[in-house]
């Protein structure tokens, strides 16, 4: 399973060494204590990725003990009070080898992929635990899929279309879709689609659906009715396609 935990509202939630120390203290104790084996983690400044085996289905204890525990201590250090993380986690169980090895180096690739360094100089991922039996980690089977330290190397370096739950939790929020509406058409409000011509809304509509956006999503943010939307096709007007 695929695990994303993000501060509230882009919260930071590692000021210093000592908190991501912490953190990861709790994720190999509760890690233990809900027989739960970490495949992989990468500690980000605002959030955390998890690459996870959780045969006896105890993720939702797990990830629960560790908010509760780590955002006590970190709201006692700060003395500040509330919500720490947003929301619940968010989780893609892993289906398929494919995606496996792909999820595997995307977590690891993380810190390289924001600008931060390299993703072998990262010291708080699990990358330098890939061959060693000592790390909070335990690679074991993506090393048999992979191979060894020149082979984990190469296969790091590669590139794959996969998509992860990042990009598909950024394509599920209302804020990006209105961001795209709002660049894409040049308005100021989804509900401005409604005063469009019928042929410039099924084109806007037509091309809002290209970019990603849900049927859902354009009903929430537009008020157009979910059966408008969902037969909006791109026409023609005045004879090049515009709208």
């Amino acid at each position: 399973m695929h695990i994303i935990v993000r501060g509230k509202r882009k919260q930071i939630l590692f000021e210093d060494t000592s908190d991501r120390e912490k953190y990861l203290y709790l994720l190999k104790k509760y890690a233990e204590e809900t027989e739960i084996s970490i495949l992989a983690y990468c500690l980000m400044e605002n959030h955390v990725h998890l690459l996870i085996r959780d045969p006896d289905r105890n993720c939702s204890v797990f990830m629960k003990k560790i908010g509760v525990s780590y955002a006590r201590y970190y709201n006692g250090k700060y003395e500040r009070i509330g919500h720490l993380f947003q929301d619940r986690y968010r989780s893609e169980i892993v289906t398929n080898d494919v995606y496996l090895l792909s999820a595997f180096r995307y977590i690891l690739n993380n810190p390289e992929k924001a600008g931060i360094c390299r993703a072998e100089s990262y010291p708080w991922s699990s990358y330098r635990e890939y061959n060693t039996e000592k790390g909070l980690s335990d690679p074991a089977i993506l090393r048999k899929m992979i191979g060894g330290e020149a082979q984990f190397r190469a296969f790091m370096r590669q590139q794959d279309d996969v998509e992860h739950l990042d990009t598909q939790t950024r394509r599920r929020d209302d804020e990006w879709a209105l961001g795209v509406i709002k660049k894409t058409l040049n308005i100021a409000s989804g509900t401005q689609l409604q005063q469009f011509r019928k042929e410039q809304r099924d084109n806007a509509l037509a091309l809002l659906k290209e970019k990603g956006l849900t049927v859902r999503q354009l009903e929430r943010l537009t008020g157009i009715n979910r059966g408008v939307i969902q037969k909006a096709k791109a026409v023609s007007v005045n004879g090049d396609g515009s709208c």
